[in-house]
């Protein structure tokens, strides 16, 4: 997740959808390769697809939600008025839960990339440590103000996507299709575990609370903001697409066996690549590429828990509110990484079942409740009552498959 600053004079469709493309596109990317690694590259391109679509249709749904109410009305706002007050509680509680769960996963990514970027430099620093050190950077930034966040995050957006078209460039020079196609694995099973990958590919779509802060900039404009979705959405799906390509096609689908071992941490993804790719240059450039993608996630999603505690405790926007804000959001995702440093995979995983809840499901709820309530005069999402129930039985499916998976009840590649 990332944040892009957009002010209504420059609010075209191509701004939008950068705000939707930076804010899916994050360090859970890093975890696809790992988890997909069963149902290799042909299923794991069509559910990435069909989880696109599914989460495009789901985001349409909330927007056509939306504009019932004056621009700004927050997620909040919607869900109370239209579902009452438990759903409201269930859908807060899923959104404090996805953030505190993805603040844990950084923290837990941020000190295995350190670790190996200082390995480089011959620098030994513990990932435990090094996760703590830049959780309370991050955390130092965030205190400072939110402009202080919008700047820095720009910065790392912008270098992740220059750093982002440098290395996968190189990657697909050096794509073997003997590799991508798994051809030496004899009597290989890939269908089994095309369920393990719901819950990931989910957590990887997330924008849906970004949509309130499009109707802020462009007003009740359902056209322009439905190309927001579209563009952006598809942009990550691309993104997401080259990096499968350029990485199984590169490493052996039994090496991916080890890394999910070690809870799939950036490191050993970016350390495998460099010693396959055995290229100083490439490796170099994954390095930064791991950094800036690791710091951009956790501004955004950091910032938003951030602001989601300060509303909910009512703390002041003071230096002494700010700094008990600040200990409230960084202290027990902080904790959660000394305790168990190796847990990317499983955060991840976990954000994907409560994502399924407020990103999935809640939306479609609302479109229903909304068409009954309105009748949706200015915009409707496409399908009918036959698609709210494809996108409900996709949310449902998705977090019922975590769970499954949570008591060893599936396939899992090993």
């Amino acid at each position: 997740m990332a944040i892009l600053i957009m002010n209504k004079g420059t609010s075209s469709v191509f701004g939008g959808a950068m705000i939707i493309a930076g804010t899916i596109i994050g360090a859970g990317m890093f975890s696809l390769p790992v988890v997909m690694a069963g149902a290799w590259i042909y299923w794991s391109l069509l559910i990435l697809i069909f989880t696109w679509f599914c989460m495009y249709v789901s985001g349409l749904m909330l927007l056509e939600a939306n504009l019932n109410y004056p621009a700004g009305a927050s997620f909040d706002t919607i869900t109370r008025d239209l579902l009452g007050k438990t759903w409201n509680i269930i859908n807060g509680f899923t959104v404090a839960f996805v953030l505190y769960i993805l603040t844990y996963a950084y923290i837990s990514a941020s000190g295995s990339v350190i670790h190996n970027t200082l390995e480089q430099l011959s620098i030994n620093l513990p990932e435990r440590l090094g996760g703590c050190l830049f959780a309370i950077g991050v955390g130092f930034i965030v205190w400072l103000s939110t402009s202080a966040v919008s700047r820095m995050a720009s910065f790392f957006l912008t270098a992740k996507i220059i750093t982002f078209f440098m290395t996968f460039g190189g990657l697909f020079w050096n794509i073997k299709p003997v590799i991508l196609l798994d051809s030496e694995e004899i009597n290989a099973s890939y269908f089994p575990y095309i369920f393990m990958t719901l819950p990931f590919c989910l957590a990887s779509f997330g924008y849906h609370g970004n949509i309130p802060s499009l109707m802020k900039f462009y007003g009740k404009d359902p056209q322009k903001i439905k190309r927001c979705l579209f563009i952006g959405t598809l942009l990550a799906l691309t993104l997401y697409s080259i990096w499968m390509i350029g990485s199984m096609g590169n490493i052996p689908r039994t090496e991916f066996i080890e890394m999910g071992k070690h809870g799939g941490n950036i490191e050993i993804l970016v350390q495998s690549l460099g010693h396959v790719l055995n290229n100083r240059y490439l490796g170099f450039l994954l390095i930064i590429f791991s950094n800036f993608t690791v710091a951009c996630s956790f501004l955004g999603v950091t910032l938003g828990l951030f602001d989601y505690i300060a509303d909910l405790f009512k703390f002041e926007d003071t230096k002494l509110g700010r700094l008990k804000t600040a200990l409230v959001t960084f202290l027990p995702p902080i904790v959660g990484g000394v305790i168990y440093p190796d847990g990317f995979i499983h955060a991840i995983g976990f954000a994907g079942l409560a994502a399924a809840v407020w990103a999935v499901i809640v939306p479609a709820l609302l479109a229903r409740a909304s068409r009954k309530k309105f009748g949706s005069p200015l915009f409707r999402a496409k399908g009918g009552n036959g698609m709210i129930i494809l996108i409900l039985i996709f949310g449902i499916t998705t977090a019922l498959i975590h769970i499954l998976a949570s008591f060893n009840l599936l396939p899992v590649y090993n």
